[in-house]
């Protein structure tokens, strides 16, 4: 007799094959070459050190040409594998509510001065005033998140962004097709609370959720200290000459004697924090500039409400005096209950951080030396697929831990453990993927010969084109 347990790892065993399956049937061109790369990629002994280092896995069965092949000249359907990955279940909050972190990493190529499409990647350094500019490819990532605290998260879509892009723009197109995607595959209906959006400082959310405002999302985004928001204008009264006031009382995030009374507080005991209270601003919003994304806008600049939230805690690792966190809210009207929820959901927005690091330091995701940007999406999404496939095998494994590891509960392995039993499970699973046919290597290069196709430099970032001449200044009067 086949007990529950086992019914149900049968079932998640065969949802790991139809996924493969599915996958195999998204990659148009060099498909058995890009399947079995993603293979190695899975079950390589230790981190993925180089590109050209998988083709000596037992699971690649083909030469490091024909994977240097697939990688440039392969084709996948994206829009199919976006598709693919939003069809399972996705994780909720206690109140069924989906919760979507959007962040960028960059692929940094200082070095690649022939690879197109390179912007100056904003990278942080370890001391004061050490941060710098490199050239290198920013991904935009969107990845569902769970409750409680957990180095997984479910990467849904992943974006390059162009040195000509605007950031809030791919931004917002970017969530909108995610939900889009949610909602055909029936995770969210009518009825069910708003995808909470959450996002690190950086972005515009006052920008994104004008973009986002037919979208059901709340916007919430972390805000730096020296911004200044307003209160609603009051309201007119009889027989008051000039112009209508659009914006009340200021509220200066650095200036504590600028600060109201709170419209909402709670007080919530953690166990890594301390004490954590929240004082929550109603019906605030900022005075727009017609400057960055709004020198375009038409008509006058909009007044976009929302709710300002300062969160405090006792105590934070490695920091004795803990400044407060600003948050920034695309609704109104949130009880305390809904308040402890916003700010909590923007602490899990630290999750995707082990995902890069994961992707980064495991999986090998920056570690090729590509000079296409195409070929480096077509590994981004290879790295995508191998780390669902993870997600999806994470209580099929059996933890192999090393002897100074500690044992780890049923379920609650880790990216890294997941994917070091990994080849005792591909063992179980069908390969869609043929076998290679014997063939010889080409001629390549004639001996002595020189490559006389000078590679393009291409510049770095935004820059003007050459035909386009500056305008002139005007002259002025005598």
């Amino acid at each position: 007799m086949i007990s529950v347990h086992d019914a149900s790892r049968v079932d998640e065993l065969a949802r790991l094959a139809a996924f493969r399956q599915a996958v195999y049937d998204c990659l148009l061109r060099r498909a058995d070459t890009l399947f079995e790369l993603g293979d190695a990629q899975l079950c390589a002994d230790g981190s993925v050190d180089s590109l050209v280092g998988l083709s000596l896995t037992a699971e690649h069965r083909r030469g490091h040409g024909a994977l240097y092949d697939a990688v440039n000249a392969g084709r996948v359907d994206l829009d199919r594998l976006r598709r693919l990955v939003v069809g399972f279940p996705l994780p909720r909050d206690s109140q069924g509510r989906i919760v979507l972190a959007v962040d960028v990493s960059n692929w940094l190529r200082p070095d690649a001065a022939t690879a197109p499409g390179r912007s100056f990647c904003h990278v942080h350094g370890r001391g004061k005033g050490a941060a710098q500019m490199i050239p290198g490819w920013p991904y935009s990532f969107v990845a569902a998140l769970e409750t409680g605290r957990t180095s997984w998260t479910h990467v849904l879509d992943v974006q390059r962004i162009t040195p000509t892009d605007d950031v809030t723009e791919v931004t917002a197109q970017q969530i909108r097709q995610v939900v889009d995607r949610i909602r055909a595959a029936g995770q969210w209906v009518e009825g069910d609370p708003p995808v909470l959006v959450v996002l690190d400082a950086g972005y515009d959310p006052v920008r994104l959720a004008w973009l986002l405002w037919e979208v059901p999302v709340l916007v919430t985004a972390r805000v730096r200290a020296d911004r200044v928001f307003h209160l609603p204008a009051p309201e007119r009264t009889p027989g008051q000459l000039g112009r209508t006031v659009r914006h009340g009382p200021v509220i200066d995030l650095d200036q504590p004697d600028t600060h109201p009374a709170t419209d909402v507080s709670t007080v919530t005991a953690t166990s890594r924090y301390g004490t954590a209270f929240a004082d929550a601003w109603d019906y605030t919003h900022q005075q727009l500039q017609r400057r960055g994304g709004w020198a375009t806008h038409h008509g006058a600049l909009p007044i976009v409400q929302g709710t300002l939230i300062r969160l405090r805690v006792d105590r934070l690792p490695g920091d004795r005096d803990p400044k407060p966190v600003w948050l920034w809210c695309s609704t109104t009207d949130l009880d305390a209950a809904m308040v402890d929820r916003v700010w909590q959901s923007y602490l899990r927005r630290f999750d995707i951080e082990h995902t890069f690091r994961f992707w980064k330091q495991t999986l090998g995701w920056t570690r090729p030396r590509l000079r296409d940007p195409q070929a480096a999406d077509r590994w981004t999404w290879l790295t995508l697929v191998a780390y669902t496939q993870l997600r999806l095998a994470r209580t099929l494994t059996t933890d192999l831990r090393r002897p100074w590891e500690r044992p780890a509960p049923p379920g609650r392995l880790t990216p890294a453990r997941v994917r070091r039993g990994f080849r005792h499970l591909r063992a179980k699973l069908p390969v869609p993927a043929s076998a290679p046919k014997p063939t010889r290597p080409g001629p390549g290069r004639p001996p002595g010969s020189r490559n006389r196709q000078v590679a393009i430099h291409p510049p770095v970032g935004k820059t003007q084109h050459l035909n386009q001449t500056a305008t002139p200044k005007p002259q002025e009067k005598v």
